[in-house]
């Protein structure tokens, strides 16, 4: 058991799960995951990205981005279209229905946000935050 505090990768990967938990329940009242939230406000600061500026800038497999993105096509909230002649090389973008419902979106997120920073305090959730950005952003 005394094996167990030491992982971090599994601490890691426990909390990222509980926090998950907390976020995907508040984003449900508007038909969404929290990485499919995460992808529609990453096109709306962006524009129009490629399958795989996407991949990169979201840290994802391109397999996981496409069953990410299959149900936001479905409901018409993201297009998609081919690059010149290669149709693998496709540009993903907001549709208006996609801006509506990552606006409508916005205020579960926030409510989300703040049941965390309730239970785990707003400081120790801004020194976290900035810990965990800071691991990725060394990777690059």
């Amino acid at each position: 058991m005394e094996a167990l505090f030491d992982d971090d990768c599994f601490a890691i990967r426990q909390a990222a799960r509980y926090v998950s938990q907390i976020y995907d329940r508040h984003l449900a009242n508007v038909g969404l995951t929290i990485t499919q939230f995460s992808l529609l406000c990453r096109l709306k600061r962006t524009g129009p990205m490629t399958m795989k500026q996407i991949a990169e800038v979201m840290r994802m497999q391109r397999t996981t981005l496409v069953r990410t993105l299959q149900p936001l096509r479905r409901d018409g909230l993201v297009s998609s279209e081919a690059l010149g002649a290669d149709a693998r090389a496709l540009t993903i973008a907001l549709t208006a229905a996609g801006d509506e419902r990552l606006t409508a979106g916005r205020k579960h997120w926030y409510a989300a946000q703040a049941e965390f920073e309730h239970r785990f305090g707003e400081q120790r959730a801004a020194a976290l935050r900035g810990e965990l950005f800071a691991i990725t952003q060394d990777s690059i």
